[in-house]
């Protein structure tokens, strides 16, 4: 910040608001005073000046992505329990941080039972995306098919669709939960085809492939759906043993041993 009275500082710092310049403003005082005590070049100064800029803006750019995403909680993989679900690979994991295969337009599935970290995954890895600079979007199959039917309904069915077509990674939660009428599945499966081969979709189910049927009721539809998210794409079965539960039942242990 500029220090009072300095005509120069004051004159920095509003160049600064009308540049948008809000690291530069905030740092350059602090870095001004470094580099006579350390009696940098002129460039190296400004080149320091520079990087907190690119820096900051890099670190909001991330927020405002992870923010957009509309994730329904904060969730890392880096807090994944992987001790606890030795099912789920930590290299496969790590692997998923690379923004290559959301580039490349693949598919992800994350098949479990309930409490075995399918949410944690599906959002730790949205997360990770969003931080690596593309666009994320979170949602529930059941969200996601009441809303397109609602703008069916109101007639804006395709700007939805283009709008969920241009997202790099589409996180699609709670997929089988629920069973869809056949139009909930005519309109899911718009989504699939306008995104395949060309944008990642990930989904998180309970349901394994054979039970997909049960979710659609057409079976050529489900087998059309099935096709275009598992097209080379990356599976991760998270199990049947859910740490929640364990977790659970390990603090009730521990209380009545007490």
């Amino acid at each position: 910040m500029p220090l009072p009275g300095d005509p120069e500082d004051a004159a920095i710092d509003e160049a600064c608001r009308d540049l948008r310049l809000p690291a530069f403003r905030e740092r350059f005082v602090e870095l001004a005073a470094t580099a006579r005590r350390e009696q940098s070049a002129y460039k190296q100064f400004l080149l320091d000046l520079l990087q907190v800029e690119v820096t900051d803006r890099d670190v909001r750019r991330q927020q405002r992505l992870v923010r957009s995403a509309k994730f329904p909680r904060p969730k890392r993989l880096e807090d994944f329990m992987f001790e606890k679900n030795p099912n789920v690979s930590p290299e496969i994991i790590g692997e998923l941080k690379n923004p290559s295969w959301v580039q490349e337009g693949r598919p992800l599935v994350l098949i479990g039972d309930s409490g075995t970290g399918k949410s944690h995954l599906l959002i730790g890895v949205g997360t990770a995306i969003a931080e690596a600079g593309l666009t994320v979007r979170y949602t529930t199959t059941s969200a996601l098919v009441n809303e397109l039917a609602e703008a069916d309904a109101g007639r804006r069915l395709s700007s939805v669709i283009a709008r969920y077509s241009k997202v790099d990674l589409l996180c699609l939660d709670e997929f089988g939960y629920l069973n869809l009428d056949k139009k909930g599945a005519k309109l899911l499966f718009q989504i699939f085809t306008e995104r395949e081969e060309c944008k990642a979709t990930a989904v998180a189910t309970n349901s394994p492939f054979a039970e997909w049927d049960k979710t659609f009721g057409d079976p050529r539809l489900c087998a059309a759906i099935a096709d275009r998210i598992t097209f080379r794409c990356t599976l991760i079965q998270s199990g049947t043993d859910s740490y929640r539960f364990q977790a659970t039942e390990a603090g009730r242990q521990a209380t009545t041993t007490r």
